[in-house]
């Protein structure tokens, strides 16, 4: 699809609207498939974040980093499936592990041969990770930390941060969702040291657990500053509380998980995403006195359910790919070249004297039209999300798949030349729509 010319003085709405239109044109089929659907599924949909204006792309196939959706066209996958899609779209070492699970057979109703070496890598990479229970997603993980850590404190409240994600039902943006947990939260400011301590100290007597993305994802791919994550440690560690890291998104940072890389040691943390290898994964570890309430074979010990824990699929998969694919120097150069891109677009920006930022670490980062430092959820949100749509829906035109929301996810499967031409096209944006975007002061 090629990109459009724009007049200098057009006005935003217009220009969303226009891009709108060419894109309805460009993609009946996945108009017609998203029609259809709501006949069954609410709004046609049954994963919200996956929704946008006018109607998401149906998505057919995908190799590597590119994609194709129903109507023919080929992207370059920016989103990598927010996170989960590491490894690309078809690994060759991966697809062979799940060929042979589908040829030896599946819910077997035992243990089997992949989930202790799964396990086993898990703890021997992951610094904090002494034992390791899994689960089926991100969600149920943070779910069950929270809820070990009330069981082991016997404290019923969860100190938490404004904007948070940490699953469907551990949503904390704009006030929180009303389908939320209902554990007792108190609420902090992410970044915000004095603030936060002070709230520990308040409620320390009742407080299980701290929980926090080290860099937030959904909040906006802002990273914890080193002496706040060091406050929240020494703080909870004085008062037996519960230091939980939610590495769902943040443990592809560093091959030894962010955590690994800031030398900071959590009595709890949550993974999930990417290291089920594309199936569907989760899991809660951590210190080993407190997994070892786990133990099945231990007087009063704590009870984990759950059909497909050890899916064979999620367990050949994951093992597969955390051992064979995700090396160490394969995780290096995906991360190198995610801070190539960020940089690479912040430099667009000042260029072109917009006022934007790139924020994030690593291979995820998020855009945002905001004038100055983003250091919490907070200031993202003076943004104009009318901008970012307009953003998502140009790139979508110019043959780009990225978020409705700015946030960009590189795979195992990027290049060089994949940053540098997406860098040109974002240029090319920049350019065309100059008049309209907000001007750095």
């Amino acid at each position: 699809m090629q990109a459009h010319a724009i007049g200098a003085n057009l006005e935003l709405d217009a220009a969303i609207a226009d891009s709108r239109q060419r894109f309805i044109k460009a993609n009946p089929a996945s108009s017609a498939r998203h029609e259809g659907a709501k006949k069954a599924l609410p709004g046609g949909n049954t994963r919200a974040v996956l929704y946008y204006e006018p109607f998401p792309l149906t998505l057919t196939g995908g190799e590597g980093n590119r994609l194709t959706d129903l109507d023919g066209h080929t992207y370059v996958d920016f989103v990598s499936e927010y996170t989960a899609g590491l490894y690309g779209h078809r690994n060759a070492l991966i697809a062979a592990a799940i060929r042979k699970v589908v040829d030896s057979g599946w819910v077997l109703g035992g243990p089997n041969p992949y989930e202790a070496k799964l396990g086993e890598a898990i703890v021997a990479r992951f610094p904090a990770i002494e034992r390791v229970r899994f689960c089926n997603s991100g969600t149920e993980a943070n779910l069950m930390a929270l809820s070990t850590a009330r069981a082991v404190t016997g404290r019923p409240k969860i100190l938490a941060f404004d904007g948070g994600y940490h699953g469907g039902i551990l949503t904390f943006a704009h006030g929180g969702s009303p389908l939320n947990a209902p554990y007792p939260f108190i609420f902090s400011q992410y970044n915000d040291l004095a603030g936060t301590r002070d709230l520990i100290r308040r409620h320390a007597k009742d407080l299980a657990a701290v929980i926090l993305e080290p860099m937030m994802g959904g909040g906006g791919c802002i990273e914890a500053k080193p002496d706040f994550l060091a406050m929240l440690r020494a703080e909870t560690a004085e008062a037996g509380i519960l230091l939980i890291l939610d590495e769902v998104m943040t443990s592809r940072l560093s091959f030894h998980a962010y955590h690994g890389k800031a030398g900071l040691k959590p009595d709890l943390v949550s993974l999930g995403k990417y290291i089920g290898g594309g199936c569907s994964f989760g899991a809660f570890g951590g210190r080993a006195d407190i997994l070892d309430r786990f133990d099945p074979a231990s007087p009063n010990a704590f009870g984990h359910g759950g059909t497909f824990n050890n899916n064979i699929f999620s367990m050949a998969a994951g093992f597969t790919g955390f051992t064979q694919v995700l090396t160490e120097s394969a995780l290096g150069n995906m991360n190198a070249l995610g801070d190539a891109l960020r940089g690479a677009m912040n430099e667009r920006l000042q260029r072109h004297g917009i006022a934007g930022t790139v924020t994030g670490v690593g291979s995820l980062m998020n855009l945002h039209f905001v004038q100055g430092e983003i250091v919490s959820p907070h200031d993202a949100e003076a943004g104009d999300p009318r901008l970012l749509h307009l953003w998502q829906m140009e790139m979508l035109l110019r043959g780009q798949y990225v978020t409705p929301r700015g946030m960009i996810a590189l795979s195992l499967s990027f290049t060089r030349a994949d940053i540098e031409s997406f860098t040109g096209i974002f240029d090319d944006f920049l350019t065309d729509y100059r008049s309209i975007l907000p001007t750095r002061q």
